[in-house]
């Protein structure tokens, strides 16, 4: 049963709009004023919260502001109630977060109707949408709720690149942000001396080239394709609308776009203080982690020695010499430039 939150000052009109709703199947708390229904709010967990604009001691505007700020409150889906309907005083609230309106006095209809499409929108953004493009263009269809925000998911632009091949060069301004369609990318930074570090890999489902967009700055590395590839980019507009015109969109598109940012960390830290021997057996770790595919009972890769040296962060020379020691002892197969991972523990466990 869903739980709703209802803050009315007026006591007749509490008590109807309550009705109304439990006669619908929602549980419903009740609120007197605006602080009784932040407190309410901050103790227990509701689907909806349905609140007046004209209260006592704090108004609905104060409250949507409360609830904001405080992480567990600030993606509840929020209806405001007025009995003003200046337009003025819609759009302050609808700037501030609020997800609807109605305007006093409203019908037991337009108060369910309401309720249950804020509820449904809710539901969908809580679901994990498969990461491929289907999965992307369901989530952006069910989550924009805005005619402008439609060109996301309709006619979109994939490219095919090639093995080697760039998709964005460092130094250059971002247009948009990437999605994987399909195959296997790269970031890296080049040293001045011509060494590479990659920085990331993505994979299918996976956005990449966001940061320089959100910091609006030039890229900090470039992108190349491990595999034949394609890829999508969604232009640097849309992107925005998306993150700030809807805030529960915003939360489940940032935290897609996060997901790497521990592995960075981690990686850093493994950079410095492990042996090359040890950092080489990360390196493959981090491919199989990575690429590994459901029910694939070996994990099997084409790639270069000096992607293998830039991921491991050593010399070439070093990171060959290392893979050939592996292979003696039976932690991995080569052949024909693929590595093959055949002891996947002995190569995560192993000591510095």
């Amino acid at each position: 049963m869903k739980k709703i939150l209802l803050i009315e000052d007026n006591k007749d009109m509490r008590e109807n709009t309550s009705e109304i709703l439990e006669l619908a199947n929602y549980k419903v708390s009740t609120a007197k004023n605006g602080k009784e229904g932040v407190a309410l709010a901050q103790k227990e967990k509701y689907d909806l919260i349905i609140c007046d604009i004209m209260m006592p001691l704090l108004d609905g505007y104060g409250v949507l502001h409360l609830l904001a700020k405080n992480p567990e409150t600030a993606h509840v889906p929020f209806i405001f109630l007025t009995a003003k309907a200046e337009r003025s005083d819609l759009r302050k609230g609808m700037e501030m977060g609020a997800d609807d309106y109605l305007t006093k006095p409203f019908d037991d209809i337009e108060l369910l109707n309401a309720v249950e499409s804020r509820l449904k929108k809710s539901d969908v953004m809580k679901k994990e949408f498969s990461k491929n493009i289907e999965g992307l263009n369901e989530f952006i269809k069910n989550a924009h709720g805005m005619e402008d925000l439609k060109k996301l998911s309709q006619e979109r632009d994939i490219r095919t690149f090639n093995k080697k091949d760039t998709i964005y060069f460092e130094e250059h301004y971002p247009k948009g942000i990437f999605f994987v369609v399909k195959g296997k990318i790269k970031t890296f930074k080049k040293h001045e001396q011509g060494r590479e570090f990659i920085t990331g890999l993505y994979k299918e489902g996976e956005f990449f080239g966001y940061l320089a967009l959100l910091e609006d700055t030039l890229y900090s590395d470039s992108a190349t394709a491990l595999e034949d590839s394609k890829v999508c980019m969604i232009p640097k507009e849309d992107f925005f609308s998306l993150i700030y015109k809807n805030a529960e969109v915003s939360q489940k598109f940032i935290k897609m776009l996060s997901d790497n940012l521990q592995e960075k960390e981690d990686q850093l830290i493994k950079l410095a203080y492990n042996s090359v021997r040890k950092r080489v057996a990360q390196a493959l770790v981090t491919l199989c982690d990575r690429y590994k595919k459901d029910g694939e009972q070996k994990f099997s890769m084409n790639i270069s020695r000096e992607d293998m040296a830039n991921l491991a962060g050593a010399a070439t020379e070093t990171t060959i010499r290392t893979l050939s020691d592996f292979k003696s002892e039976g932690l991995i197969d080569i052949k024909a430039g693929n590595i093959t991972v055949e002891n996947y523990d002995k190569l995560a466990n192993m000591r510095n």
